[in-house]
């Protein structure tokens, strides 16, 4: 099996069986952003101790790139602080990913990025 292959079995891992799906009951950040172009839809939920994500959650429907990439960034920000998630990249997204993904589902690969950023403005 090469690394692409594990790569989209993460993905697929990800997409059926997400970390941190929910709602995440009084938290102090949350935010929501629907892409209107395929109907994907994520709402993102923090809780905060002092400048770290203590907690977070998501909730939402969408493709299995929308889906896995708010599960793998709801894993890797749990217990960052603030200042390290509002540089996180675009760049920085598609790495987390670690799959080639096309221009049409950029979008998808995104939206959980950018509600995260909701969050911590």
């Amino acid at each position: 099996m090469n690394a692409s292959d594990l790569y989209r079995e993460e993905i697929l891992d990800h997409y059926q069986n997400p970390r941190h799906f929910g709602n995440l009951p009084n938290p102090d950040r949350k935010a929501r952003q629907t892409n209107p172009l395929c109907g994907d839809d994520i709402s993102m939920f923090l809780k905060l101790s002092g400048e770290t994500v203590s907690e977070i959650a998501f909730e939402g429907k969408g493709c299995a790139i929308c889906l896995a990439g708010a599960s793998m960034l709801a894993e890797f920000a749990e217990g960052k602080k603030k200042g390290e998630l509002t540089k996180f990249s675009e760049s920085d997204m598609l790495d987390l990913i670690g799959i080639e993904v096309s221009e049409t589902r950029k979008k998808c690969a995104m939206l959980s990025l950018a509600v995260l950023k909701d969050c911590l403005l």
